[in-house]
């Protein structure tokens, strides 16, 4: 497990695994966000540019030409990047993102191990990829925050709510009691 820290001054700290490269970010500069998959580690830079490091087994990690981003998110073997327009982009194994170039008027973006997940604007949710355990099943609204486990969803709803769908092998679904507002 990789566990990494923003500085103010725009630089990364990093700790845990490295055999695939994913801690390498000495010289990384300038960054507004981060995000650590599997294998690989994302980041966006103060000027929309992406840089990755890591793991590039199924592509993951082509980012290079990757310009006017907000935030990135790391998947298993996939990123996807949010553009400033609302758009989406995505790489590495398609089947986890398949999709994704339909969204529009998104404002987060989340990456499961095998799936993907938007938050729009209007508070609603999408999702695309494998949803065996029901990951993709985002019939979720009033919604201003995601995020993405390996194999569930969880949403942070307006009225400080939570709610969540995938697998509860391990109790990840058991958000009814938290305190909402």
């Amino acid at each position: 497990e990789i566990q990494r820290r923003l500085r103010g001054d725009g630089t990364l700290v990093t700790t845990g695994r490295d055999t695939e490269g994913q801690r390498q970010v000495d010289r990384w500069r300038e960054l507004t966000g981060i995000s650590c998959g599997d294998w690989h580690t994302v980041a966006v830079r103060a000027d929309g540019s992406v840089c990755a490091v890591g793991s590039n087994a199924a592509g993951q990690c082509e980012v290079h030409d990757w310009h006017r981003m907000r935030a990135v998110s790391a998947g298993y073997l996939h990123t996807i990047g949010l553009l400033e327009h609302g758009t989406v982009r995505a790489t590495g194994r398609p089947e986890f993102w398949a999709g994704i170039e339909h969204w529009t008027d998104i404002i987060a973006v989340a990456a499961g191990s095998h799936h993907s997940v938007g938050l729009r604007a209007d508070g609603t949710v999408v999702a695309v990829g494998r949803s065996e355990a029901g990951q993709c099943d985002v019939a979720m609204a009033r919604i201003v925050a995601i995020a993405a486990g390996a194999a569930h969803t969880v949403g942070l709803r307006t009225d400080g709510g939570v709610v969540a769908t995938g697998s509860n092998s391990h109790g990840q679904l058991e958000v009814g009691a938290w305190p909402s507002s």
